[in-house]
C-alpha cells in the first residue's frame, strides 16, 4: 500500500535491526518492530471487525423474519432473497480485494467501505420508518425500493470492508520474526473470537428490539456504532504498518500472463521445456511437474528468448498457487450451502416451537443463531491455549495441525449437524401431528426450542476448524501482494454457496410443490419437509468431504512450514 512517502526504496532507507522490511508508517517512513503493529495495531483492527459483524450480524440473523413479516413474502421467496443477497455479500470482496490490492491499498478501502456502510444502514432504518409511519396491510412501493437498494449498498459495503480489514490485521506481524509469525497464527482464532463477540451482542441486542420495540432503531444502532468504528478505525493509523508497494507489475497481470504464454506454447513438449528450465539454472523441486502445462511459459514462442516473451519461475509458482486452490474451494462449497441454513431455515423452524424461557418472557428465534457464536467463544480459547499447544508437541508444526486438516474436521462436524438437524425436524413434525396441530401453522407446537441447541453447537465448533482454516488457509497460500483477493476468495466459497442454497431451495420447491401439493417449504411449516431438505444436505456433504480429502492429500502447500 502506497501513502504520503511509499515510495521510498531500500536503497533510499537501509534498514534497521528493528526495523520492519517492506513497511511503512502512516508518513512514509520505515517502521521499528517496537513501536508499531503487533497486537497493539491488531487490537484496533479487531475493534472494527466486532462493530462491523455486530452491524452486519444484526441485519442479516433477522432479515427472513422481516421480510416474512413487514414485507409480506413466502417462506421460499424470502429464503430465495436472503441467500441471493448473502451471496452477492460474499462475492463483492472479489471485487474489493481487487482495488485494494491492484489500486487503492487496503486501509483506504477500509474507509471507503465503512463510509458506504454508514450510508446503507442509514437508508435501511429510513426505509423500516416509512413501514411504521403507514397504516396499510400492504408496505408501500417506496419502502420495498429503498430497503432492497439499501440492502445492496451495505452489501457493496462489506465487499470492500471484510477482505481488507482482516488482511490489513494480518499484515501487522512482521512473518520474517519467528516470535510475531506464531503470533499471526493465533491473530486468526481470536480474530474470529473477537468477530463472534460482536455478534452474540448482535443477536441478544438487536433481535430482540427488532422484534419486540421497532425495525427502525433495530437497523439504526448498527449505523451508529459503524460510525464509531470508523472514528476508532483513523485513531489507530498511526500505529499502523503500512506495506511498501512494489516496483513490480501488478500481481493481477503477471500472473494472467503465465496462463496467456502457456496458452501460446501449448505445442511446446515436455523436453523443450526441461531444456528450458535447465539453462535457466532451475532445478527439479516438488510441485514443478505439478500443473506442467504452465511450465510452458518459461518458453518464449517458437522456442526462443524475444522481447521478454517468457515468465519467471516465480511468475510460474504464483500461477500455480492460485491454481491449486480451486478445488479446495470448490469442495468447500457444499459446507457454505450447510452453513446458510443456520439464518434461514433454522430461524423458521425456531418460530414455530415453544421459545419462552420464563412465563412471561419469549425469546426470538433469530436469537438462537447466538448459541453458534457461543459455541465459538467458549471452543477457541480452548483449541488455541490447550489443543494446539498438545498438537504442537505431537506434530512439530506451529499451528499443531495442518491449515488442510483443520478445515477438514469443521467439514466433517457440519455433515454431522445436518445428521442431527434432520432428527430434530422430524421430531418437530411428530410433535405437531402427535397434537392435532398439522393445519394450524401459527399454533406454538409443544416441543422446547432448546432441541435446536445440538444442531447449533456444532455448527459452532465445525465454523472453529473450517472458518479459521479457510480464513488463515486462503491468506498464506497466494503471493504475498494479492492476500486481499486471498481473503475474498474465501469469502466468495460462501456467495456461491448462498446462491447454491437459493438454486436449490428454488428447484425443489417447484418440483415438490406442484398440482396442489404441500412443497418440502411449505409456508405452513407443520405440511413442510425440511428434514429431507437436511437430509438431501449430509447426502452431499459426504460426497464434498471424500472429494476434499482426495484433493487435500495431494495438496503441495505454497510455505513449507504448513505441511
Amino acid at each position: 500500500m502506497a501513502l504520503g512517502a511509499a515510495a521510498i526504496s531500500d536503497a533510499e532507507a537501509p534498514l534497521l535491526d528493528d526495523t520492519v522490511e517492506g513497511s511503512i508508517d502512516f508518513k512514509g517512513r520505515p517502521v521499528s518492530r517496537s513501536k508499531s503493529g503487533g497486537w497493539k495495531s491488531a487490537s484496533f483492527i479487531i475493534g472494527v471487525e466486532v462493530a462491523e459483524r455486530f452491524a452486519y450480524y444484526g441485519i442479516s440473523s433477522n432479515l427472513i423474519s422481516y421480510l416474512t413479516g413487514p414485507l409480506g413474502q413466502s417462506t421460499a421467496t424470502a429464503a430465495e432473497n436472503v441467500n441471493v443477497w448473502s451471496g452477492t455479500a460474499s462475492l463483492l470482496p472479489l471485487l474489493g480485494g481487487f482495488l485494494a490490492d491492484s489500486f487503492f491499498g487496503r486501509y483506504r478501502m477500509i474507509v471507503v467501505a465503512s463510509v458506504l456502510y454508514i450510508l446503507g444502514l442509514g437508508c435501511l432504518s429510513l426505509s423500516a420508518l416509512i413501514y411504521s409511519f403507514d397504516s396499510s396491510d400492504s408496505p408501500p412501493q417506496l419502502q420495498i425500493v429503498l430497503f432492497f437498494f439499501s440492502l445492496y449498498i451495505v452489501a457493496l459495503a462489506q465487499g470492500g470492508h471484510k477482505p481488507c480489514v482482516q488482511a490489513f490485521g494480518a499484515d501487522q506481524f512482521d512473518e520474517q520474526d519467528p516470535e510475531e509469525c506464531k503470533a499471526k497464527s493465533s491473530f486468526f482464532n481470536w480474530w474470529y473470537f473477537s468477530f463472534c463477540a460482536g455478534v452474540v451482542v448482535a443477536l441478544s441486542v438487536l433481535n430482540y428490539i427488532q422484534d419486540n420495540l421497532s425495525w427502525g432503531l433495530g437497523f439504526g444502532i448498527p449505523c451508529i456504532v459503524m460510525c464509531l468504528a470508523l472514528i476508532l478505525f483513523l485513531l489507530g493509523s498511526y500505529t499502523y504498518r503500512f506495506r511498501l508497494q512494489s516496483d513490480e507489475r501488478n500481481p493481477f497481470l503477471r500472473i494472467s500472463q503465465v496462463f496467456v504464454r502457456a496458452a501460446r506454447n501449448w505445442q511446446t513438449t515436455t523436453s523443450v521445456i526441461s531444456m528450458e528450465a535447465e539453462n535457466q539454472g532451475i532445478l527439479p523441486y516438488e510441485g514443478f511437474q505439478q500443473y506442467e502445462f504452465l511450465n510452458k511459459a518459461l518458453v518464449a514462442p517458437n522456442g526462443s528468448k524475444l522481447d521478454g516473451k517468457v515468465c519467471s519461475i516465480t511468475d510460474i509458482e504464483e500461477a500455480k498457487a492460485i491454481l491449486r486452490l480451486v478445488p479446495i474451494w470448490a469442495t468447500c462449497l457444499i459446507y457454505a450451502v450447510v452453513y446458510s441454513q443456520s439464518s434461514t431455515l433454522f430461524t423458521k423452524q425456531g418460530v414455530t416451537m415453544d421459545r419462552y424461557i420464563t412465563p412471561t418472557f419469549q425469546i426470538p428465534a433469530a436469537s438462537l443463531q447466538s448459541v453458534i457464536s457461543l459455541s465459538i467463544v467458549i471452543f477457541i480459547p480452548v483449541y488455541d491455549r490447550i489443543l494446539v499447544p498438545i498438537a504442537r508437541a505431537i506434530s512439530g508444526k506451529p499451528s499443531g495441525i495442518s491449515m488442510l486438516q483443520r478445515i477438514g474436521t469443521g467439514i466433517f462436524l457440519s455433515l454431522l449437524s445436518m445428521v442431527i438437524a434432520a432428527l430434530v425436524e422430524r421430531k418437530r413434525l411428530q410433535t405437531a401431528i402427535q397434537y392435532g396441530l398439522v393445519d394450524m401453522p401459527k399454533a406454538t407446537v409443544p416441543m422446547s426450542v432448546w432441541w435446536l441447541t445440538p444442531q447449533y453447537l456444532l455448527f459452532g465448533v465445525s465454523d472453529v476448524f473450517t472458518m479459521v482454516g479457510l480464513q488463515e488457509f486462503f491468506y498464506d497460500q497466494v503471493p504475498s501482494e494479492l492476500r486481499s483477493i486471498g481473503l475474498a476468495l474465501y469469502l466468495s466459497i460462501f456467495g456461491v454457496g448462498s446462491f447454491i442454497s437459493s438454486f436449490l431451495i428454488s428447484v425443489i420447491e417447484k418440483a415438490t410443490g406442484g398440482q396442489g401439493q404441500d412443497s418440502w417449504f411449505s409456508n405452513n411449516l407443520n405440511r413442510a419437509h425440511l428434514d429431507y431438505f437436511y437430509w438431501l444436505l449430509a447426502g452431499l456433504s459426504t460426497a464434498a468431504f471424500i472429494t476434499y480429502l482426495y484433493f487435500a492429500k495431494s495438496y503441495i502447500y505454497n510455505r513449507k512450514g504448513n505441511v
